[in-house]
């Protein structure tokens, strides 16, 4: 569980000091890509946030990504934790567009549709749910895994604060 969930937060200089084993947990709800984690934690200490995220924003392995999917609920379906806040913008109308489109894309790509919701409405995704459609394969997985990093880079900063 994110520590953000809880109404607590890291400051920088306790996050730079903190046994890897408290941080591993939360780090992973950020992004569960083991790779993902130890390099975050192996950058400490980190004079400020940008350095910070600056650190953990790099390109993933399919099969970084494939798992890291694992951990996101559908957009349009019932979300919990970060991806609730996340996905506030999707109102019941759009997701009810979303249950037929998430199917679509599943049947195309073999994986959930991934994208960072923070701040966008429903017709928003949707519409880019549609174009993304049009992607290949191995695109449309890359283009996950750049998703899940601004996911990432968004709970990173509310797990650690200045």
């Amino acid at each position: 569980m994110l520590k953000q969930d809880r109404g607590v937060a890291f400051h920088l200089t306790g996050f730079n000091t903190a046994p890897p084993a408290q941080l591993q947990a939360d780090l992973a709800a950020c992004l569960d890509v083991p790779r993902w984690v130890e390099i975050v934690l192996a950058g400490r200490p980190y004079p400020d946030l940008a350095a910070l995220k600056s650190r953990a924003e790099f390109t993933l392995e399919p099969g970084e990504i494939r798992r890291a999917m694992a951990a996101h609920p559908r957009i349009g379906e019932q979300a919990t934790g970060a991806s609730k806040a996340e996905q506030s913008g999707v109102d019941s109308s759009a997701a009810q567009k979303f249950r037929a489109a998430n199917v679509e894309y599943e049947e195309r790509f073999g994986h959930v549709f991934l994208v960072c919701a923070s701040g966008r409405g429903g017709g928003e995704l949707l519409a880019d749910l549609r174009e993304r459609m049009g992607n290949d394969p191995e695109t449309e997985l890359a283009v996950a895994g750049r998703e899940l990093v601004k996911i990432a880079l968004l709970r990173l900063g509310k797990l650690v604060t200045t």
